[in-house]
């Protein structure tokens, strides 16, 4: 099946995750729901919704060399390490697996299951990627398992949609400025030309979908509060990143394309 071609290394980069912090290779959620009853259907050939994500998917094209095409392809790795780095300016405090363990954990789990849920999604609409149809540019090279893969919907903004969701809520705070980073860096895979807007969007709600699902979870919750407290001693005692780069990174958050 193409489908489980592209979303195989996003899960199997979770599974190293978890096998290095002697982690199971399992999520939070009990059930996984249906992703058909929650998006709106795939845009088809030539409707709308189709026709708004070309126009934008050639707009992206033009950023091509910049700093927002730069940025997006600072955020195609997707490990919980390089997710958990891309957040340090907008948490305020360098982050990474090694000086949070227990949020990566928390991360890492939740990780499984946005492979579930992207994996069910992706079946259901087998919709081709954007650059396979249009042609033009992409910011990451190509290969068979991305060329095989899906578009609809974006396993990458659920991923970061989802951490900036868990962030937002560990560090109120910051949380404008964390949400702000998390639609950037799922803005990032249109500027990339990997993925449409809409299929953004979708994963996006899929993301948003978990968050709210995990709430009822004891364990989520359990391990939330343990990632809690220990990101609030790293924000009073951890190093701060480097703040001229987080001012260029905020202004690129709202870099239309």
């Amino acid at each position: 099946m193409r489908v489980r071609v592209g979303l195989a290394a996003l899960v199997a980069g979770i599974a190293a995750f978890g096998s290095a912090s002697g982690q199971a290779p399992a999520g939070y959620l009990a059930v996984t729901p249906d992703p058909a009853q929650i998006l709106r259907p795939a845009p088809k050939d030539g409707d709308p919704r189709d026709l708004e994500d070309k126009r934008l998917y050639d707009a992206a094209r033009k950023l091509e060399g910049g700093p927002r095409w730069a940025m997006a392809q600072a955020d195609v790795p997707y490990t919980v390490n390089d997710r958990l780095a891309g957040h340090s300016c907008a948490v305020g405090v360098k982050l990474g697996a090694a000086t949070a363990p227990k949020l990566a954990a928390l991360i890492g789990k939740a990780s499984f299951d946005v492979g579930r849920l992207n994996t069910a999604a992706k079946a259901a609409y087998s919709r081709p990627r954007p650059y396979k149809r249009w042609g033009g540019t992409i910011c990451t090279p190509s290969s068979p398992a991305l060329d095989q893969s899906f578009d609809y919907p974006s396993g990458h903004a659920q991923l970061g949609w989802l951490d900036a969701l868990i962030l937002a809520e560990l560090a109120p705070d910051r949380a404008a400025q964390i949400l702000a980073r998390g639609r950037a860096f799922a803005d990032s895979r249109a500027v990339c030309g990997v993925h449409t807007v809409s299929a953004i969007e979708s994963g996006m709600i899929l993301g948003s979908t978990q968050f709210a699902l995990s709430q009822a979870e004891p364990a989520f919750r359990a391990d939330l509060e343990a990632a809690r407290a220990e990101l609030a001693a790293l924000r009073t005692s951890g190093p701060e990143p480097d703040a001229a780069a987080c001012a260029k990174e905020a202004q690129l958050n709202k870099s239309p394309f």
